[in-house]
């Protein structure tokens, strides 16, 4: 086994093949084409212009909705996800849910935001805390509760550049402290969310990131031409952004298990470089 204090000189050749063939799936996963892209793809129109159609307030709205989201999703995490345990995640199942409530949102338009998205991300934490189980993590833990948490602050990114290949380690970097004092709060207590300085903070934290992508979301509904079958579509794409989100990230977290943390992030970081080369 590994010393967990030492990377070694080749961090790539001392894993084992499965768990390289594991790290090389995570890092497909985790610099995926971001949301944006792929929404703007789905509706044929940047999503510049989406945005454009957005009334002034839209900002506001935004981060007002995601904010309850997600409180409504820590709530979620941390009572109710060690029922949530399952062999085989059911990704195809939440997508269609998914994509009822989006149907919902394209009939309704933009005023239907601050009660479509607190369901759509109940929809996807479920989603997220299932993929967890299915790679080993136990649900029962506040730690992994948290860590499907922090799925939200991942966005993905098409980008070629090293800037893009280590962005996953930049987030979780950001998070650590943050998650870390919700880790040690939440731990064996019953907390009042609304008043815990640990519970704001990695709200905000959190949301700082998921708004981007709820904003875009929000701004390829905003085409003209779409109605409740492209909402349902559009929120198929925003389930399907997360649970590839979900899947990269817990791979990697079952990894760290094995090998360190450093030893992983030194890996999939040579990995990225090869790939860029």
């Amino acid at each position: 086994m590994l010393d967990f204090d030492v990377v070694p000189d080749d961090p790539v050749a001392a894993l084992p093949a499965d768990d390289l063939a594991a790290l090389r799936r995570a890092r497909s996963l985790l610099t995926s084409p971001g949301a944006a892209v792929r929404f703007a793809n789905l509706v044929g129109t940047p999503i510049e212009q989406g945005i454009q159609q957005l009334p002034a307030s839209a900002t506001r709205i935004i981060q007002k909705a995601t904010q309850v989201a997600l409180k409504r999703a820590l709530e979620v995490a941390l009572f109710s996800l060690d029922r949530g345990d399952s062999a085989r995640p059911e990704n195809r199942f939440h997508k269609v849910l998914a994509g009822a409530s989006g149907a919902i949102g394209g009939a309704f338009g933009f005023a239907a935001l601050p009660v479509e998205l607190p369901v759509s991300t109940t929809l996807i934490l479920r989603s997220i805390a299932q993929i967890a189980a299915s790679e080993g993590h136990d649900l029962r833990s506040i730690d992994t509760r948290l860590a499907c948490l922090e799925v939200f602050a991942l966005s993905g990114d098409g980008r070629s550049d090293n800037a893009s290949e280590t962005s996953y380690w930049v987030v979780r970097t950001a998070l650590s402290k943050v998650v870390t004092e919700a880790v040690g709060i939440f731990a064996g207590r019953s907390v009042a969310l609304e008043t815990a300085p640990a519970a704001v903070r990695l709200v905000a934290a959190v949301a700082a990131r998921f708004g981007v992508v709820v904003s875009q979301q929000v701004a390829a509904k905003a085409v003209p031409i779409l109605g409740a079958a492209a909402g349902a579509a559009i929120n198929v794409v925003f389930m399907d952004h997360f649970q590839k989100m979900a899947q990269g990230h817990f791979i990697i977290r079952r990894l760290e298990q094995r090998h360190g943390t450093d030893s992983i992030r030194s890996a999939y970081e040579s990995l990225a470089s090869t790939h860029s080369s």
